[in-house]
Order: structure tokens, then sequence, then C-alpha cells
């Protein structure tokens, strides 16, 4: 689960982490009122879960709250677009109005799980402002990692190692110290997968300050977290993927054109890259997991068929704990509710596969059959070019 920049913030706050000050406004009136509140020349950021905000317009500085007024109007309601949000963006319905201060210098910092490590490691890099992909791709020998032990926790001497590898002021580096620690407690304390600031800045007055920051959150552990719940957006979110979370369904929409309804996660992907080897294009991915009822199978095809790119369905099921009849049901139960009107492509092994056959051959549906996957994915692609 993703949360807004000033929810960050708040969060990191709570933490010891510096932050501008700075209120939220959904109207222009209100952006005028908290600038001349602080009086002082503020920043005017969009909120939207998507980086690169500056880029495509959505950050601007004003040195008077009449400015302040403009620049609010020009951004909410503006469909921002970004490298992070696709050709489509997303519609800014808040901002973020806060104290603009005096930069000296930018760095990167952040507290990300290495999962081939198996440990949390806290990243640095001088490159502040810049996207920590950019940095790993050009310049790899920039960014700074300790990893923790989980036992311990992140100690003050890695903070200081890392401090000290960023080239910040020795007077400071306690405050450094202090900023990482309560980075590092934020994430354990609230089950991060990511929790970042960048840019963090050095002000000409000495200061440490988190000008940005970006906090996701493992899904399985927000069950422990009722605050952090209701800091979720669903604006934010694909509806049907949020649809899908409804019946502990495993959806994300992609830009294709072949649905996908498959039974693990693992399966799932190498279904979408047989119809990519193919030459096709999955329109999702859809994991309906290993122990799936009737009812969350016709909910999965539901939602496969209220995505109007799709021109074919590929349903790819290897029954293990998951039966092969059960999936059968439950296709048959939503193509014949919704009336299926795209190419239909199934292949079943495992557990009850003979009964799932017959099922869907029971059912006097136009299906094709496919003996393996890549048989399933040739059918398939050659459906949807047929059908487009």
């Amino acid at each position: 689960m993703n949360i807004h920049e000033y929810q960050a913030k708040a969060v990191l706050a709570n933490y010891g982490v510096t932050v501008p000050k700075g209120k939220v406004a959904d109207t222009p009136a209100q952006a005028e009122v908290i600038a001349e509140e602080f009086g002082t020349p503020v920043v005017v950021k969009a909120q939207i879960h998507a980086g690169g905000r500056g880029k495509g317009g959505g950050v601007k500085l004003a040195k008077t709250p009449t400015e302040a007024r403009k620049y609010a109007r020009q951004i909410i309601g503006m469909n921002l677009v970004t490298h992070q949000t696709g050709h489509e963006g997303k519609r800014v319905k808040r901002v973020l109005v806060e104290q603009a201060g005096k930069i000296k210098t930018e760095f990167y910092l952040g507290v990300v799980v290495d999962r081939a490590a198996s440990q949390i490691v806290m990243m640095a890099s001088t490159e502040g402002g810049v996207a920590i992909e950019i940095v790993a791709a050009r310049s790899p020998e920039l960014i700074l990692k300790e990893w923790v032990d989980p036992a311990l926790g992140l100690m003050p001497y890695q903070a200081r190692k890392l401090a000290f590898g960023l080239g910040i002021p020795k007077e400071l580096t306690g405050k450094a110290v202090r900023l990482m620690l309560g980075l590092y407690k934020a994430f354990m304390d609230t089950d991060c997968s990511l929790a970042e600031i960048n840019p963090l800045v050095l002000t000409e007055d000495g200061d440490l300050v988190a000008l940005d920051a970006k906090m996701d959150f493992e899904n399985n552990g927000l069950f422990r977290h009722q605050d952090i719940q209701a800091l979720r957006d669903f604006d934010e979110e694909d509806p049907t993927e949020t649809e899908a979370s409804k019946y502990d369904l495993s959806y994300i929409r992609l830009d294709g054109n072949i649905g996908c309804l498959v039974n693990g996660a693992g399966l799932a992907m190498t279904t979408m890259d047989m119809i990519k080897i193919c030459g096709g294009q999955p329109a999702n991915f859809l994991d309906v997991g290993g122990g799936a009822s009737t009812e969350q199978v016709t909910h999965a095809f539901r939602l496969i068929m209220s995505d109007p790119k799709v021109k074919a369905i590929l349903v790819n099921i290897f029954g293990g704990i998951m039966r092969c009849d059960v999936i059968a049901e439950g296709v048959v139960a939503a193509a014949k509710a919704l009336g299926l009107s795209v190419p239909l492509v199934v292949r079943l092994e495992g557990t009850n596969v003979e009964r799932g056959k017959e099922i869907l051959a029971e059912s006097n549906l136009d299906i094709i059959s496919a003996v393996d996957m890549e048989d399933g994915a040739k059918k398939v692609v050659a459906a949807a070019r047929k059908a487009k």
C-alpha cells in the first residue's frame, strides 16, 4: 500500500525526522490562506502516488500568497503525467503547501528489503533528487549501503559510516545518525517495504530536512496497523485492483489484450512470458491462489472481462491444492453470467483434471482446449489476433 508525501512526512516526523512546515490544501483559496499563514515563500506540490511530479509541472515555487493560489489553481484538477504514472497520468485532487528553505546540498536516503541477501539495507547517495534506479544504472559506485543484522537492528556506527560517506559536516553527524535511526525504526515499526527520503537536504542554516518522502507498506502486515490503513487513498488505485483485493485476488492491470487467469504467482509470471514469446501481450497478472473457491474464480473472470482491451482469455491451471473442477465450475458460471464475448482458451492439469474437462465440455460453451502451456499461449495469441 502506498501513501501520499504529506502522509509519509507525518509518519516520519513521529520518529524524529525533520520535515518542512506544511499543510494540505484542497482548493486554491486554502493554498493562499496557508501561504499567508506561513508568511514566507512556499512550494506548492501535487499529491499523487508517483514520482517525477516536478518535471510534469506538479511542483511550483510561490513567492507570494497570490502566486500560491495561482499555482494551486493550475495544479489541482490537472492530469499529471510523469514517468511513473504512464501516459494516462493521474488526476490531482490536493496539493501540499510547504515553507521553502534554502538548500545547500541534496542527498538520497532510503531503506528497502534486499531480497537476495534476505536483509534490510539502508542506502545513501550524494545524488539527491535523482531516482535511485538512474543512479544505480549510471553510477553505482555512488550508492552507499549498510546491511542490517535483523537481531541487532541498524547500529549507530553504521549510520555514522553512511554520514561520513555522504560528506555530512562533523558537527551534524549526531543529527544525521538520529535521523537515520529514526527512519529505520519507522520502517520496522510500520512494516514498510520501502521508506525513502529523496532528497534529504542540508540547509544553509545547518539543518537536515526531509524535503520529500515516500513510504510503501507490506499489505500482509497492514492488519497490525489500523492507523496506516486509514491513510489509504482509493482514488489513487486502479479500481479493478481494489475490487480484486476484496476477494483476496492478486490482480495487476497491464497494457496488452490477452486476459490471464492462473493459479500461483510463479505460474502466472511464466504464463505471461510464454504469451510474450508467442507474440502476444498480456492484459493482466491475475493469481487466484492455491485454494480459490468457485465464487473467487467467478469474480476473477468478471475482473478480466471488465477490461475493454481484452480480446481473448487464457485460463492456465495446474491443480495441486487448487482443484481443476473448481476452476472449471467458476469459469462456466462466469462465462454464462457475463455472456462470453471473446475467445476462451483453457489449459487444465493436475487434481481432478478429468472432471474439470468434463464440466467444460458439458457447458456447451465455445471453449478452445489446450494440452499444455505453450499450446495454450499459441492458441490464445492466434485467437486474439483474429478477434482484433
